[in-house]
């Protein structure tokens, strides 16, 4: 039996602070996994950043709530999901995600949550585990199954590891570089061929 995991920002929608920093006019808000490896330092960078500007919750719910996905990801995402279980493993909050979710037909999605005060300020961010990715894969493998995994930003490189085949799927040329040994797809149809050989090389 096989899973696939995917990313979610960056593979199936559009980076949400990318998103942000380009709605708030604040270029800080573009950092993203892509540039800081270390997950945890970047989201208190983004909280002490957001109380910076007294941006709270709700202005960065409003701007996802016009976001949608990448041109053809619910294509994709709908040929991957007649033949294999997919799950996407995302370092995002489900207090962001909803929107997107019901763009994209509501996959399973493991991912974090948020920690946000009486006023919808945000206070911390709760990650879910350490290495969340990773330890997805690893714990589907020990239920049997063989995984098949895409991903884009530093933070994917654990998942793509750990997984029985793992794929890069447009990178940055500077996380290509430092990880060769992930195959790299630039649209749809490559992914979905190399998740294809993989499966038929896994049966």
């Amino acid at each position: 039996m096989q899973v696939v995991c995917l990313d979610l920002e960056g593979v199936l929608v559009p980076e949400i602070w990318i998103e942000f920093s380009r709605r708030t006019g604040i270029a800080e808000f573009a950092r993203t996994t892509r540039d800081e490896p270390d997950y945890d330092t970047l989201m208190r960078f983004r909280i002490d950043l957001l109380a910076r500007h007294g941006l709270r919750l709700a202005d960065i719910q409003r701007v996802i709530g016009g976001m949608t996905p990448m041109p053809g990801a619910v294509d994709f995402l709908d040929r991957l999901r007649e033949r294999f279980q997919v799950v996407i493993l995302s370092d995002t909050f489900y207090e962001f995600a909803d929107p997107l979710m019901r763009q994209l037909g509501r996959p399973t999605l493991l991912c974090h949550r948020l920690e946000v005060d009486a006023e919808g300020t945000v206070r911390r961010h709760l990650l879910r585990m350490p290495d969340p990715k990773r330890a997805a894969v690893n714990a589907l493998r020990a239920l049997n199954f063989k995984v098949i995994a895409a991903g884009d930003s530093y933070n994917d490189t654990a998942m793509l590891g750990a997984a029985d085949a793992g794929f890069f799927i447009h990178p940055p040329a500077s996380i290509v570089a430092q990880f060769p040994q992930f195959p790299v797809t630039r649209s749809y149809d490559e992914l979905a061929a190399r998740i294809d050989e993989a499966a038929r090389r896994l049966a």
